[in-house]
């Protein structure tokens, strides 16, 4: 089926404003949310009103019915801004949103997207202490108790955990590992209920302003109606549903952060003088400069492909794996390279470029690591070849 999603000439002028919004708000404000490690309300509630949190909701449940390519290109440029900004709205928008649309029931859509695209924030409850990409090792339970369950264990580095007031828990209804991991399954927990509780935020090498924790979940009785589609043994397969559009906004937060990264290497460039001339017209700062622009816009042109292959209803896979593969590790080299122009001075806090460093080297890891993208994409060449010939 193909996404038409928002009109294209609304969508345009949102773009425009979301960019002076970007420009004008979010950037001066970025040194209050570091130093609080939070975003202000006054801001939260500033992207609210603008739609920010219901991008990808249907209309009918109050968001702006935005297909993918459109939301991937706001995400980006939401992203030229500190990450904070785009974490506090992807996980409802990529993950939780998608998996709702996707898998859910029509009460549990009639529930909750409208309270997502009003602004309440959600986080997607799957990686463990001793379990990330190997949901055979989840440790977390789910036991059937009279029409509902009750929900045990714990879930690791959850992005919005201390702010969210819906999780989507990914649980174990079967002890024993089952084909296509239908052991899995997942559930829409309030997070105020009875046993849930937060651990206190993480300290991380970078990205302040977004915060994750800890989830405890200790003899969490949910209703049945809390099980996502209500069905057993689909809660992996919705995860993996949700994390490709989560990937690709992953991608777009490295494409847009990149380019925020590049046009300040080219700013210090133009300033810093060195043996009487700017570092800029020195010809290995300038290759630098120009790889730095090169990968950019290969990233910008694999995010566009991959989306419209999502919007056309083609198999999004492969292309979301390696979009997020290659726009991870280039947000990390143009760091590295915004850095290495700054010198001695990219190494110092009161400069952008240590902050830039720091802030992008979470993008290839979460979302999956590289290596997992790696394998993802070389076990979809093969089946694909097997299957057809053709990677």
């Amino acid at each position: 089926m193909i996404m038409s999603g928002m009109d294209a000439e609304v969508f345009d002028q949102f773009i425009e404003q979301l960019w002076r919004y970007v420009h004008e708000r979010l950037i001066p404000a970025e040194k209050d949310v570091i130093a609080a490690n939070a975003i202000p309300e006054d801001i939260l509630d500033e992207m609210r009103e603008m739609g920010l949190f219901g991008l990808t909701m249907p209309e009918e449940y109050g968001g702006a019915g935005m297909n993918t390519s459109q939301y991937v290109e706001t995400i980006r440029v939401l992203s030229y801004a500190l990450p904070a900004y785009r974490s506090i709205t992807s996980i409802n928008l990529g993950m939780v949103c998608t998996a709702l649309k996707k898998s859910g029931t029509e009460a549990q859509k009639a529930e909750w997207l409208p309270r997502l695209a009003a602004g309440e924030i959600a986080c997607f409850g799957l990686t463990e202490p001793g379990s990330g990409s190997d949901s055979a090792a989840m440790q977390t339970t789910a036991v059937k108790d009279g029409n509902g369950y009750r929900l045990n264990g714990s879930k690791r580095y959850i992005t919005n955990a201390p702010f969210a007031k819906l999780g989507l828990i990914m649980a174990r209804t079967s002890k024993e590992p089952l084909p296509k991991n239908a052991h899995v399954s997942a559930f829409l927990v309030d997070m105020e209920k009875a046993g849930v509780t937060v651990g206190k935020p993480d300290k991380k090498m970078g990205q302040e302003g977004s915060q994750i924790a800890d989830i405890y979940l200790d003899d969490v009785h949910v209703d049945g109606d809390a099980l996502l589609g209500g069905e057993e043994g689909q809660g992996f397969r919705t995860a993996m549903m949700s994390l490709d559009n989560g990937r690709l906004s992953v991608a777009a937060a490295s494409a847009g952060y990149a380019r925020r990264i590049l046009d300040t290497a080219m700013r210090y460039a133009q300033d810093r003088k060195a043996f009487g001339e700017p570092i800029n017209q020195f010809q290995l700062i300038q290759a630098m400069l120009a790889d730095s622009e090169a990968e950019i816009y290969a990233a910008e042109c694999m995010l566009k492909d991959a989306t419209a292959k999502v919007d056309a209803g083609e198999p999004s896979l492969l292309p979301a794996a390696s979009t997020k593969l290659f726009a991870s590790e280039m947000c990390n080299r143009v760091a590295n390279r915004c850095v290495q122009i700054h010198g001695g001075a990219g190494y110092l806090a009161e400069y952008e470029a240590e902050r830039f460093y720091r802030d992008s080297r979470i993008y290839t890891i979460y979302e999956g690591t590289s290596q997992i993208m790696q394998l993802v994409i070389a076990k979809a060449m093969l089946r694909n070849f097997a299957a057809g010939g053709q990677a």
